[in-house]
């Protein structure tokens, strides 16, 4: 099985990447609930957040912390939510969505669309940051 999200980690599909390492993987959502709205994977398939071995949860959440501080760096905001819902893609990946405040995490609001180049420039402030 190869997810969109494997595929992504593998550039065969284009994305928005901020962050990577041999594990890992992180770039912009496409759909973003706020500018910077970013999603972090590890690169094994695993389905299910808790199905990760105890190693690898823990470098899960190592990868995405050290992404939340350099998006927090780049993208003004009061705090960086975290959510793992996992419904929409069975590959485990976590959100980090910069918040001005806690409505800011609705994931039924209608999402943003934003030109290529604001992805790019934003991309570029946190793989920079």
């Amino acid at each position: 099985m190869s997810t969109i999200f494997s595929r992504i980690a593998a550039g065969e599909i284009p994305s928005y990447k901020v962050a990577e390492d041999e594990k890992h993987f992180a770039f912009l959502d496409i759909n973003p609930m706020a500018p910077g709205h970013t999603l972090v994977i590890p690169r094994r398939e695993v389905d299910y957040l808790f199905d990760l071995t105890p190693e690898e949860y823990g470098e899960l959440m190592e990868f995405a912390r050290k992404v939340a501080l350099k998006l927090k760096r780049a993208v003004e905001c009061s705090r960086v939510g975290v959510a793992v819902l996992g419904m929409e893609v069975p590959h485990t990946h976590i959100h980090l969505v910069p918040l001005q405040t806690e409505a800011d995490m609705d994931f039924r609001a209608p999402k943003l669309k934003l030109a290529d180049d604001e992805m790019e420039r934003i991309a570029r402030a946190i793989a920079e940051a």
